[in-house]
């Protein structure tokens, strides 16, 4: 049968999954440290411009739940290469709009790309087994964890230097050339056909259905959750409370991603061995025991910047740890439905984040201390933590 260059099968290198997601994770949180002075610029208050933050993880959630079908039916390729084609002409809309509401418009368009952090381990699972796919998907987070890092730095550099635009040019450079790497190497990795999506709708319901996979699913979405509180309340909390610049909470902001680095590279070299359940625990346990921490030295007094931003790096390396095995654990259930596990549990995430960020964006107001915030997130982490534990007892309880 005769194959495309659209349908060519060869496996993606590791570094076009890193960057293709990477490109996602710059989005969301590279131009963070502009929202007060993006707010001024449009003349709007800053809980109507930080919906570019939690309106996108909401659109992003509803697209994430579609991509998946898609993608098991029609391959990751056609589908990775729709979304940043939008996703470029999306970033061209916000640089272009001439009031909030024309930008907000187009930022949700960009929500598009972040269909790729589903794709990315959908790509790896379709590769190799669960047990490799929870090291390998370490490594990728990790390298994923690296791009948006530096993302936060540079878009407070460029936003003192030149203006906020110049992050929508930088995003708008980044998808051009991810764009041409992605045509260039990442070859299908689904069967050809794909699977129909009436046969996906006759199984979906064991997906639903799977304690297994709702406590994945649930310990994924709760850890995640945490640092999407911290998106939605930290350029507040580290302009209004600790008085910083955007170029200073841009490098504050590196910790978390510096810490998800440092935790996806042990869970890449551990997974393996240690095993899925373990890992997750750790991780949540990590996460939770450091923001817990860090209400007690607030409760003391000990109020600062180092305090706050340093506790939501531990919990970058806790999340680093959990994430990865929870993902591969979750698209375990049914492989030949990674995708559609992959985006069910992305929405979810996704969906929840929105609703903790857009909840964090409104506790904070004037007068506000870092406090809520930092309550707020340990709530999250630790109902990470029983969602793991309740997949442990129930594997217990079966003997598997």
């Amino acid at each position: 049968m005769h194959t495309t260059f659209l349908d060519r099968q060869s496996p993606p290198h590791i570094v076009t999954l890193v960057l293709i997601a990477g490109l996602a994770a710059l989005s969301l949180n590279m131009f963070l440290p502009s929202l007060p002075g993006m707010a001024a610029h449009f003349g709007v208050d800053y809980a109507l411009m930080q919906l570019s933050v939690s309106a996108y993880l909401a659109v992003s959630a509803v697209m994430q739940l579609l991509v998946g079908p898609i993608s098991d039916r029609f391959g990751r390729r056609r589908v990775v290469m729709a979304a940043l084609v939008v996703f470029l002409l999306a970033t061209l809309g916000t640089l272009l709009a001439p009031s909030a509401g024309m930008f907000l418009g187009f930022r949700l368009m960009q929500a598009v790309v972040a269909t790729t952090f589903v794709l990315s381990r959908a790509v790896v699972r379709d590769m190799v087994p669960e047990a490799e796919a929870a090291s390998m998907i370490g490594y990728v987070t990790m390298g994923i964890a690296m791009v948006p890092m530096v993302g936060p730095v540079i878009g407070g550099a460029l936003d003192e230097a030149i203006g906020w635009q110049a992050n929508f040019v930088f995003l708008l450079l980044f998808g051009c050339a991810t764009l041409g790497l992605v045509w260039g190497d990442m070859g299908e990795t689904t069967r050809r056909g794909g699977v129909s999506f009436a046969e996906q709708a006759r199984q979906y319901p064991i997906l639903l259905r799977s304690r297994r996979f709702w406590g994945y699913c649930l310990s994924s979405v709760f850890a995640s959750g945490l640092f999407f509180a911290y998106l939605g309340g930290a350029p507040f909390v580290g302009t209004q409370v600790f008085g910083l610049s955007p170029a200073q909470v841009g490098y504050y902001f590196a910790l978390p991603a510096l810490g998800y680095a440092m935790g996806s590279f042990l869970s890449g070299r551990f997974a393996k061995h240690v095993g899925t359940d373990k890992m997750v625990l750790a991780g949540t346990l990590v996460a939770t025991l450091a923001l817990s921490l860090a209400i007690g030295l607030e409760t003391l007094g000990m109020s600062h910047p180092l305090i706050f931003f340093g506790a939501v790096g531990v919990t970058g390396i806790g999340n680093g740890l959990a994430l990865p095995s929870a993902n591969a654990g979750l698209m375990a259930i049914r492989p030949e439905l990674a995708g559609t596990a992959s985006g069910l549990a992305g929405t979810l995430t996704i969906g929840g984040g929105a609703a903790l960020s857009a909840l964090a964006g409104a506790m904070l107001g004037p007068g506000s201390g870092a406090m809520v915030l930092i309550v707020l997130m340990t709530l999250s982490s630790a109902a990470s933590v029983l969602a793991i534990l309740w997949v442990m007892r129930r594997r217990a309880q079966l003997g598997v």
